[in-house]
């Protein structure tokens, strides 16, 4: 005689309410918004040390929040800047720096 088998049944859960990412559905709630800020080109940067100065420099600008370079050394890097504050004023602090923007 064998034991019986002992069935436990789990309720139903919506695919977009159960917070499973390999079978729920992105909801309009669940979608990061995207980062903010403006982004720049930058050339000259070939190293960590040099994204560091240009997101210290930009960083000092009055009402700068925050600065980030996405590093391509030898290439165009990005630099994103979120807060208030001109082309013109960052351009002065890149510049500053010893790295040219190259675009907006």
């Amino acid at each position: 005689m064998s034991a019986p088998q002992v069935r436990t049944e789990l309720p139903l859960v919506a695919a977009e309410t159960a917070g499973c990412s390999c079978c729920s559905t992105p909801s309009a709630k669940q979608l990061s918004p995207q980062p903010e800020g403006t982004e720049y080109s930058v050339t000259g940067l070939t190293c960590g040390h040099c994204a560091q100065t240009v997101e210290k420099a930009v960083s000092a600008l009055d009402g700068v929040t925050s600065a980030a370079v996405e590093l391509v050394a030898g290439g165009t890097s990005r630099l994103r800047v979120s807060g208030p504050q001109t082309e013109a004023a960052v351009r002065d602090a890149v510049t500053a720096a010893g790295y040219s923007l190259t675009s907006r």
